[in-house]
Parts: C-alpha cells; sequence; structure tokens
C-alpha cells in the first residue's frame, strides 16, 4: 500500500467488511505542505542547538511568530491544528528567557486540563533541561493530586517551572499563596495548554480562577506573559482575553497553520438498522454506536491499521476495549487482543504512564478512550481514529481526528453516529464538518451565580478593592456577599470575610476553611447525593441533589459497572441514596412535570420580530421541575405500571431563547388546534437536539419547555433554557444564531427516515412526559414555516 493513501485504502476494506451498515459520506483531505522561516536570533544558542540537533532544522511560520511575540512580552494565543507543534512555539520563548535573563530566579507556570497531557509536557520539558546548558536550575516539576505530600515543600521552593492543572491551582496554589511567594515574586509567564476546552460552567469557573490569579501574581510585583494554545478556533483572541481577565487589544492572535499533514480520508458512518427490533411507534433502532466502534476497530487492527477509539464515557471505554480483544481473539489474533486497552481519567497514576508509554512506543495496537487522550499528547505513528458518537464539538472531532497521521501518513477518521438527532444530522450534513467554522467557546464568568464563589475565594486570598470588583464585573454580587454577611465592608472600601464562629461555620454555604474546597470547577456548587449499598456500605457513585430525583428516587432501578441495584430510600437533606443488589423485570423512567415563568421584559436587543405572528426572544426565566412519578417498563406485552412520588420541586434561574408563533400563524401552516402540543413538543426535542451545534454544550446542559398557552406570552411557545444557575451562555448563542439552528434543527427533523419520531429526530432519552404527545409532521411544518420567515 501507498503510505499516503493509506486511509482511502483501508476504507474500502470496512465498506465491504460490513455491507448492513451505511457509509453516508467518504471523502479525502489532501496533504498540505509546510511554510517554514528561518530560526529567530533571540532563541537561546545552546537550546537552538540541542533542537537543530535533533532535526529541527527550521520553525513552521506559526511558530516563529507566536513565540517571537511572546518573547517581545505581549499575550499570545495560538490556535493551530493538532500536530502544528504548538508546545515548541512556547518552549522557545520561556526557556530562553529563564536561561539568559537578568532574573535568574525567574518562573512559569504551565496549565493542563489533563493528566496525561501534563505528562506529556513533562518528558519533553525535562530532556531539554537535562540535554541545555543553562537550563539545569529550572527543576520543572508537576505539582497537582498525584504529587507526594513529602515533595511539594522542595517544588515550592526551588522549582522555577511548575506543572499544573487548574483544579490545583484553585485548591492548591493560590489558597496557599504565601507559601509560593518565591514563585509568584518571578512569574514570568503563565502558559494555557489546550485552552479551547473551557468552555460552559467549567470554562466561566477557569476564567475566574486564571483573573484570580493574575491578581494574585501582581500582588507579589509580577506580570506574567499568558501564552494560550488551541485548537483552531472561532476568534481565539476574544475567547483568551475574556478567560484572562484582559482588553481584546492586548491579544496576539496567530491563527494560520503551516504545519504538514498527510492525506486524511473521512468517512461518516451510520451503525445498521436491527432486524426485528422496534422503538417508541415502531421507530426503526440502529445498533449502538459503541459496539460499532469496537468492531471497527477489530477490523481496522487486523489489517495492520493501529487505531485509537474516542467514546463519550468511561464505561464504554472499557466495554470497547474488552469488545476489540474479544472480536480478534474470535477471528484467530490472539495476539493482536493482548495489545489493545483502554485509558481513560480514574486510573491510577502509573497506569496512565505505562499505558502512555505504550502508545508512544508502539506497543499498543489499539486503545479505547475518552477525550482524556484527546488533547495534543505525542501517541506516534497512528493510522486511524474512530469516533463513536459527536464529541461535543466540530473543534473536539477534528483534534480526535488529528490524533492519526502524525508523522505525515495518510489516515482515516471514521464518525460514528449514534441514534440522535445531531449524530443524525451530521451523518447526512457532511458539510458541517468539512465546511463549517468550528464553533465559539460559549462561556461567562460574570453569571453571578458562579461568580459569588470566585469571590468570597478571592477575597480570602487578598482583601478586595473596588478595581478588583470592577476587574471582575461584580459590584453587585460583592454587595450581596456584604448583605449576607459573608464580607464586610472597610471605611477605606476594601472588602474582608466575615469573622465565622465555629457553630455559624456549620450553617453556611462557604467559610474560610472551606469555601475552596466546596467550590467546584468542574460544574455548579450544588450539593452531591451519594449512593450506596445499604447491604454493605459500599459507595456506588454521586450524583447532583437537583438531578438525583429523576435518577434515584424510591423505587429507581440504577445500574452500576453491569450490576443492577434498587434504590430503597433517598435523603436529600443527608445528601445519601441508599440501595441493594436486585435484578427486577423492569426499567424505571421518571415522570416529571416543569413549568417556566418569564422573569423580566426583554431589551429591545433581547427580542425580535420573524414575520407577522412570530417573536423570538432571549429572557430571564425561572423553571420548576417536580418528579412527580416513575414509570415501570417490562419486556414484552406486560402493560407498564405508573407510580406515584412525592418529591420537592427543583427551582432554577436561568435564561432561555424562546420563540411565539401566533395561533392563526399555525393554522396557515396546516398545523390544527388538536396538533398543536405535540407539534411544539417535536419541535423542542429536536431543537435541543440540535442546538450543541453552534453552542459549546451537551443536550444535558439544556431543557426545554413547549406549550399551546404560556401564562406568560398568551401564545403558543416553545422555551430552550439552559441548566446552570444564572446561564452558562447556551441559550444566548441560541438566540444570536438562532437561524443556523433552526435550519439545522429542520433539515435534521425532515431528513429522519422514520414515519412519526424516533431518538434520531424528535424522541428524547429524558422527556419527563415520557415523548408524549410528539408530532413529527407537525414539527416539520413548523420548523419549515420559522426556515422561510428566517430567509425572506
Amino acid at each position: 500500500m501507498n503510505p499516503n493513501s493509506w486511509g482511502a485504502e483501508i476504507s474500502t476494506s470496512l465498506i465491504a467488511e460490513f455491507p448492513d451498515s451505511a457509509c453516508t459520506y467518504l471523502g479525502t483531505l489532501p496533504a498540505r505542505e509546510a511554510k517554514y522561516i528561518p530560526w529567530p536570533e533571540w532563541v537561546y544558542p545552546p537550546l537552538r542547538q540541542q533542537l537543530v540537533d535533533k532535526g529541527v532544522r527550521q520553525l513552521y511560520e506559526h511558530q516563529a511568530r507566536a513565540a517571537t511575540a511572546a518573547w517581545e512580552g505581549h499575550h499570545v494565543v495560538l490556535a493551530t491544528g493538532t500536530s502544528s507543534g504548538k508546545s515548541l512555539a512556547y518552549q522557545l520563548p520561556v526557556l530562553s528567557k529563564l536561561a539568559q535573563d537578568v532574573d535568574p530566579l525567574g518562573c512559569a507556570l504551565y496549565l493542563t486540563p489533563t493528566k496525561a497531557l501534563g505528562s506529556d509536557q513533562l518528558r519533553s520539558i525535562n530532556q531539554l533541561c537535562q540535554q541545555v546548558s543553562g537550563l539545569e536550575t529550572l527543576f520543572p516539576a508537576p505539582y497537582d493530586g498525584d504529587t507526594e505530600q513529602e515533595i511539594r515543600a522542595g517544588i515550592r521552593e526551588h522549582s522555577r517551572y511548575i506543572l499544573s492543572n487548574p483544579d490545583m491551582l484553585h485548591t492548591g496554589i493560590l489558597r496557599n499563596h504565601q507559601r509560593f511567594a518565591r514563585f509568584f515574586r518571578h512569574l514570568r509567564f503563565v502558559i494555557i495548554d489546550e485552552c479551547h476546552t473551557y468552555r460552559g460552567v467549567f470554562g466561566a469557573n477557569i476564567a475566574l480562577v486564571l483573573q484570580r490569579l493574575r491578581r494574585i501574581a501582581q500582588a507579589y510585583g509580577a506580570d506574567p506573559v499568558f501564552i494560550l494554545a488551541s485548537a483552531t478556533a472561532n476568534d481565539p483572541a476574544a475567547q483568551a482575553a475574556k478567560l484572562i481577565g484582559v482588553d481584546i487589544t492586548a491579544i496576539t492572535a496567530i491563527t494560520n497553520d503551516a504545519a504538514p499533514h498527510g492525506e486524511r480520508t473521512l468517512m461518516l458512518w451510520q451503525p445498521a438498522i436491527l432486524p426485528d427490533t422496534h422503538g417508541v411507534n415502531g421507530a426503526p433502532v440502529r445498533r449502538a454506536a459503541t459496539s460499532e466502534a469496537a468492531d471497527l476497530m477489530a477490523s481496522l487492527i487486523g489489517i495492520g491499521a493501529r487505531t485509537i477509539t474516542f467514546v463519550r464515557s468511561r464505561r464504554s471505554a472499557e466495554v470497547v476495549a474488552l469488545r476489540t480483544a474479544e472480536s480478534l481473539r474470535t477471528a484467530g489474533r490472539a495476539d493482536d487482543a493482548t495489545r489493545v486497552a483502554a485509558y481513560r481519567a480514574g486510573y491510577l497514576a502509573e497506569d496512565r504512564r505505562r499505558l502512555e508509554k505504550d502508545l508512544e512506543d508502539g506497543s499498543l495496537l489499539g486503545v479505547a478512550t475518552t477525550s482524556a487522550l484527546e488533547l495534543g499528547v505525542d501517541i506516534g505513528g497512528l493510522d486511524a481514529v474512530v469516533t463513536a458518537g459527536y464529541p461535543g464539538t466540530i473543534a473536539s472531532f477534528w483534534q480526535q481526528a488529528g490524533r492519526a497521521g502524525r508523522r505525515g501518513q495518510g489516515s482515516l477518521v471514521v464518525f460514528v453516529a449514534r441514534d440522535e438527532p445531531l449524530d443524525n444530522y451530521l451523518a447526512h450534513h457532511p458539510e458541517a464538518l468539512l465546511g463549517r467554522p468550528v464553533e465559539k467557546a460559549v462561556f461567562n464568568p460574570q453569571n453571578p451565580y458562579i461568580l459569588r464563589g470566585h469571590l468570597y475565594c478571592a477575597a480570602l486570598e487578598k482583601p478586595l478593592s473596588p478595581a478588583d470588583l470592577s476587574n471582575f464585573g461584580a459590584h453587585a454580587v460583592a454587595e450581596a456577599l456584604v448583605a449576607e454577611g459573608y464580607l464586610r465592608r472597610r471605611a477605606n472600601g476594601w472588602l474582608y470575610p466575615a469573622p465565622f464562629s465555629a457553630a455559624a461555620t456549620a450553617q453556611t454555604e462557604f467559610s474560610p476553611d472551606t469555601a475552596h474546597s466546596v467550590l467546584n470547577l468542574r460544574g455548579s456548587a450544588a450539593n452531591e447525593v451519594l449512593i450506596a449499598d445499604a447491604t454493605d456500605g459500599r459507595l456506588l457513585g454521586t450524583i447532583s441533589a437537583d438531578r438525583a430525583p429523576g435518577i434515584v428516587h424510591p423505587g429507581a432501578v440504577y445500574l452500576h459497572q453491569g450490576e443492577s441495584f434498587l434504590i430503597d430510600e433517598l435523603d436529600l437533606a443527608g445528601g445519601v441514596a441508599l440501595a441493594h443488589p436486585e435484578e427486577p423485570a423492569y426499567a424505571t423512567f421518571p415522570r416529571s412535570e416543569t413549568n417556566i415563568r418569564i422573569l423580566s421584559e426583554p431589551n429591545s436587543t433581547e427580542v425580535y420580530q420573524l414575520g407577522p405572528g412570530v417573536w423570538v426572544s432571549n429572557v430571564e426565566v425561572e423553571v420548576t421541575n417536580r418528579v412527580t412519578s416513575y414509570v415501570m417498563k417490562y419486556s414484552g406485552d406486560t402493560p407498564e405500571t405508573q407510580v406515584p412520588l412525592d418529591m420537592p420541586a427543583h427551582i432554577l434561574n436561568t435564561r432561555a431563547v424562546a420563540y411565539t408563533v401566533d395561533p392563526l400563524v399555525l393554522s396557515a401552516m396546516g398545523i390544527t388546534d388538536a396538533a398543536i402540543p405535540g407539534t411544539l413538543h417535536a419541535a423542542e426535542h429536536a431543537a435541543i437536539g440540535l442546538l450543541p451545534l453552534i453552542a459549546t454544550c451537551d443536550r444535558w446542559d439544556i431543557g426545554g419547555v413547549s406549550t399551546a398557552l404560556h401564562q406568560d406570552t398568551l401564545l403558543p411557545t416553545v422555551f430552550v433554557y439552559d441548566g446552570n444557575p444564572g446561564g452558562a451562555g447556551f441559550a444566548d448563542e441560541g438566540f444570536r444564531r438562532f437561524k443556523t439552528w433552526i435550519t439545522a434543527t429542520f433539515e435534521a427533523v425532515r431528513s429522519c427516515e422514520c414515519t412519526s419520531g424516533c431518538p434520531s429526530c424528535v424522541q428524547s432519552p429524558k422527556c419527563g412526559n415520557g415523548n408524549n404527545p410528539l408530532d413529527k409532521a407537525g414539527a416539520i411544518k413548523l420548523l419549515s414555516g420559522l426556515v422561510s420567515l428566517l430567509d425572506s
């Protein structure tokens, strides 16, 4: 085989081997030549010579431009594709400055979203420090959850290059910044790797941690240069500015990728429809994407292609690896089966290091992984990537695709669609992946629900000044914290934490001793419920308190790592759900009621008229959800049983995008009064399924309500709301890009092969009403009408 067309050649083998599955698109992206420029003169000579000796004769154009901007003291964001050499672009200015700077104690902080990426960077930096004269005093060291307690003091006292992550920065470094006084005083650079992953609630939290970092560094007299590395991004300068809290004019954005890459073949793939199997309303059911991906990986390994498969959950990574190995053994390739593994978060540090080494040196032929290996770890000569389900963003998809072909050889990328609206849409609209810019990273660091915890932590780290409140955009939040007794105002305007007694601390949301630990960067600050086996006390898992009534209510069937449990008791006040092992002959599904109330009238920039009788708005809402019952569904012909529940209501203040349609307009579209509820409900579900295409969210991050007569609008109304307190920006992005969103929603519903609605178009796995009523035909009429108005 020609290595340059390797991907195209092995794609034909897959099509022949899986005749019942559908390859909905097959195309090839051409190879790209590199663009080089000479080495900048400022690069530390011994460092340059070492790199030249290793084969780096010239720099890619984007590497040199980004490195020079950082060397000259500008904040930089480098947004280029996978395998484009971003690491070297930030290592050059940092190591050159620290080696020959007037400050012999200059320091750098490297932040990574994943441990695998941090380990990869540590190996690279350590090699250079050992090989290059003048870098011996940097003592690069990791400072994260895996760092042994007994060596942390030595790192704080001696390391000039610390590698950490946002979680440790928040809970271990900023909280104890006095112990890092030497480091902060001499901090010259902060490197934020893979910054495109910081979005939604997580992105808002990280932005506030980084802004607190800048504030503490400045308090010690330092003003570090920030270097941000990103995948190809939409408006990376704006994202970088929002993350670190500076004006966009202070950011130098480098976006032209000058690195070469080999020919890349892309396949969009739908698993086979299962024979004699039907879903709700007789809808066809496709084979699970993870099962299909495992068999595809086994086939690829069998023809000599080293393969990585990306899945959406830790459990799926384990299952896909096991199934792939089993398929290889069945095919008589027992040796190959031993060279397949899973990789995911939650492994012990030594297990992760071993797997990373085996990937790098080629010992593994296949690996099933979560997004833990999506980012810039250099894992060598992979030939193929299988992505089981849309990873959430176009940027993430191309990051995953870039894991293969990193040595310039041809590669194959297979996107396996799940039975969901967005995956179904992408499988039939390749232009959505190939011809559309990647999404903006949507996050809102001024969300008051997120900001209050960070403001309190910031006050603990250093008293707040009026300038600090302006920088955080936090005057109203500060006043609320003062009114609640968490902060107090001094005569000079500074804010100090209020004193707490031991008794008072137990009754508070947070206290000086607990504030940093209770603030969860990867979600809301909501309490978690522990799920425990009452028979032996074993902890099965955790779930947020707001989701617990729908998942672990009394009588719920709960699955954990292949075991089945029945929930006996849910104590929300005590934060525990008790279960016992049992395998009943039914599954349980919650039923709920959701009401939504508009809290304030939208201003003139938050509402517009699509046409006569049709309005779109962006509003603040209060969502009240109560789980009212659950349904026991049996296999076969046994009728389902509904069991009432008495669960507390969950109230969420957030933002929503809403559209109203006059009944006369609906009638003109051919939608009868009787069809309105099912029409709106189906259109709502479909819109929720497609919003992740334009906003960097998951369908579980958003919710919806539709009603034929809403009490606030007095019209048929569809709401799609942000599932995070105060909103993470998802509904706002839906409002801004309403035309793109609704057009894609219409195409997904119209092109679905089912007759009356299925999981690939209008059914939702989380519907509190059991997907009833749903009117697919009516939804097509409504969405078609909206698209016509948007195009007019």
